[in-house]
């Protein structure tokens, strides 16, 4: 997770703050779409679409939008031009990099997504190559000053796998997706409410990478994230600070 967090800051930093919205709020209202296709256009009965919506509200994005978003759910054969679809490969480093995509043109897709990895040195795998070194959790992210020994009591008696601190002083409840409303639920009861939460996926273990191969992973995790089928981008990568401080800092 430090390192998913480090390229989220990474990005931000580096990027056109206007051209950053504009792909997020894209990106959001493309799984606002997909959440309702797949489970319905009602949040109490479908949590993936709950989750999108919030994190539409904590982005910005306007209320219209996701309603119009809704709406045109609710025809017949309504979405029937996206689908998801999942790519591995490696970077530099056998660093593990997973792609999550909503596309309407999959040749197109894969024929992006190959050229990002030929031109940074990796290498698009097979289905199943890299996708066993992660695991779907569910994040509640809690802002500083929370009390951290309270939050650990009550998250781990209510089930969660997990609660991390950050240097910034905020907090991490990690929990098995099967549980996330309950336990987010739990937490709320004792006055604990999240600033985000999300899915992610979450790498077993991580891959250190310095010097070139830093460069290339990190060229290779930007080209992807431009690309516009590109919903979400997990990979195992460390990367030292002093690279991440030279690749934020380049032109």
């Amino acid at each position: 997770m430090a390192g998913h967090s480090k390229w989220a800051n990474i990005q931000y930093r580096k990027g056109s703050q206007d051209v950053r919205r504009g792909r997020l709020f894209t990106r959001i209202i493309r799984e606002v779409t997909s959440a309702a296709r797949h489970g319905g256009t009602d949040p109490a009965a479908n949590g993936r679409l709950k989750l999108a919506i919030e994190r539409a509200t904590a982005a910005n994005v306007p209320k219209d939008t996701v309603e119009r978003a809704l709406r045109r759910m609710q025809g017949a054969g309504a979405g029937d031009g996206l689908e998801e679809v999942r790519y591995e490969g490696y970077g530099a480093g056998g660093v593990a990099v997973l792609i999550e995509c909503l596309t309407d043109n999959r040749k197109r897709t894969v024929s992006e997504i190959r050229h990002a990895f030929s031109k940074h040195g990796g290498n698009l795998g097979a289905d199943g190559a890299v996708s066993y070194l992660f695991r779907r959790v569910g994040l509640l992210r809690y802002a500083t000053g929370a009390n951290e020994e309270r939050l650990f009591e009550l998250a781990l008696d209510a089930g969660a796998e997990d609660v991390e601190s950050h240097p910034d002083g905020t907090l991490t409840v990690i929990v098995d997706p099967e549980g996330f409303e309950t336990i987010r639920a739990r937490l709320a009861e004792d006055g604990f409410t999240p600033e985000t939460t999300e899915m992610t996926q979450l790498a077993s273990t991580r891959v250190p990478v310095t010097g070139e191969e830093g460069w290339s992973v990190l060229k290779l995790l930007g080209a992807l994230e431009e690309l516009d089928d590109v919903q979400n981008l997990y990979s195992n990568a460390d990367v030292s600070d002093e690279i991440a401080r030279q690749f934020q800092d380049a032109p």
